[in-house]
């Protein structure tokens, strides 16, 4: 794992994620990893981040209980962006849907919401 060490990071030490799912490869979500977040995602088989609004480290899942398990990483030719498969159990966005990207521009040049949510936040999230 030495290797991940020489990933480009940006100035804050971190790393853009793309998740997807491994078997429909739908985008799920796009999140910051550094490089104890991507370390902790390989020995781990679940993927974590780096929160730059919360300034805090996170497990995906670790309120909700919506883990992604790990199937594949890939680097970009730049190896500034990570690719992970993954397989999303519930959902990735925290507003309920499967996907944070439930949002399309229409022709109207309004974004309207494409899908259905697939649990409830105010459950997922409550406070314990």
């Amino acid at each position: 794992m030495q290797d991940i060490a020489n990933l480009k990071y940006d100035a804050n030490g971190l790393i853009p994620a793309i998740i997807q799912d491994a078997q429909t490869n739908e985008v799920l979500m796009m999140a910051y990893m550094n490089e104890k977040s991507l370390r902790a995602t390989i020995e781990t088989g679940k993927t974590h981040f780096w929160s730059r609004s919360r300034q805090k480290y996170w497990m995906k899942g670790e309120s909700s209980g919506h883990t992604q398990q790990v199937k594949e990483i890939y680097i970009d030719c730049d190896k500034d962006t990570l690719l992970i498969k993954v397989e999303q159990i519930g959902g990735a966005c925290h507003e309920g849907y499967r996907s944070c990207f439930f949002r399309k521009l229409n022709s109207d040049g309004q974004w309207e919401i494409i899908a259905e949510k697939v649990f409830d936040p105010e459950k997922a999230y409550k406070s314990k």
